[in-house]
């Protein structure tokens, strides 16, 4: 069984930067995605960035040029590197990784804050 642990949330004024990393256990071979997603109070879980396999990204457009996605094969890690933050980035961050035979898989998620 696969298992995902979201770590880097926390507090960081406007303009700032966090890096969030999601490690993933269990045989990488089985997932051909994993992504971000958030969530801020009253608001649906909404797409931040998503990697494929070889590499390809998907990023919501409110992000775009502020945020990268990436991976790191050998650890079985994604990233998701946060610079110029926004207050309205301020939300709960959730790791997502899609599986074969398994289906969508979350973690837990880590707060992401932005606030002068």
């Amino acid at each position: 069984q696969v298992q995902l642990v979201e770590s880097g949330g926390g507090l960081v004024q406007p303009g700032g930067s966090l890096r969030l990393s999601c490690a993933a256990s269990g045989s990488s071979t089985s997932i051909y995605a994993m992504g971000w997603h958030r969530q801020a109070p009253g608001k649906q879980r909404e797409l931040v960035a998503r990697i494929r396999t070889g590499g390809n990204t998907n990023y919501a457009e409110p992000v775009k040029g502020r945020f990268t996605i990436s991976r790191d094969n050998a650890k079985n890690t994604v990233y998701l590197q946060m610079n110029s933050l926004r207050p309205d980035d301020t939300a709960v961050y959730y790791c997502r990784a899609d599986i074969t035979a398994t289906g969508t898989l979350w973690g837990q998620g880590t707060q992401v804050t932005v606030s002068s």
